[in-house]
């Protein structure tokens, strides 16, 4: 990929652009996680401000909806089960994004079960994000984890290999 082709935020290291195993991107930070480049704490803090002011937004949205349900006048046992239902969703939504930062879901199907209560609950991920950006890209240990793994086994089986195999082959004897 030519550098005019390249995407502000996916660029390549040397060791990805060689052959072996490339770096999954990161959403918002392409694969800039690698080596910090490419304005990576910058990205960082927009990241961390953007999920922020996100999850203030949706905090006043869920306000007014629930002064909507006070003017409706339904009752407080409705209002309280309101309150609790987005406070659970989002613990829960919240435990789910922060988990999913360091490993691979083990059950798709669970997680594409749990998809409607994270949605429910979309202010814990908002805060999952933003908690996150203090130390690393989100998801960038698991990412990071992944490739030095692949990265460790490509050279591994890269050294075992000698050569040319074809060369490797012994010569026929020769007639007389």
């Amino acid at each position: 990929m030519s550098d005019e082709e390249q995407t502000p935020g996916t660029e390549q290291t040397p060791s990805a652009t060689a052959g072996g195993p490339q770096p999954e991107e990161i959403r918002f930070f392409g694969t800039t996680w690698v080596d910090h480049t490419g304005h990576y704490v910058l990205r960082r803090v927009g990241v961390a401000v953007g999920s922020l002011a996100a999850a203030v937004a949706a905090c006043f949205v869920l306000r007014f909806a629930y002064e909507g349900l006070e003017i409706a006048d339904i009752g407080g046992f409705v209002n309280m089960l309101v309150v609790v239902m987005f406070a659970v969703c989002s613990a829960i939504a919240f435990r789910k994004t922060w988990e999913g930062f360091t490993r691979r879901p083990t059950d798709p199907r669970r997680e594409e079960s749990l998809r409607s209560l994270k949605a429910i609950g979309f202010i814990g991920s908002l805060l999952a994000y933003f908690f996150r950006c203090f130390t690393e890209a989100p998801g960038e240990q698991l990412r990071r984890t992944e490739y030095e793994t692949s990265s460790a086994q490509y050279e591994k089986r890269r050294n075992a290999r000698t050569g040319n195999p074809a060369a490797r082959r012994k010569p026929k004897p020769k007639r007389k």
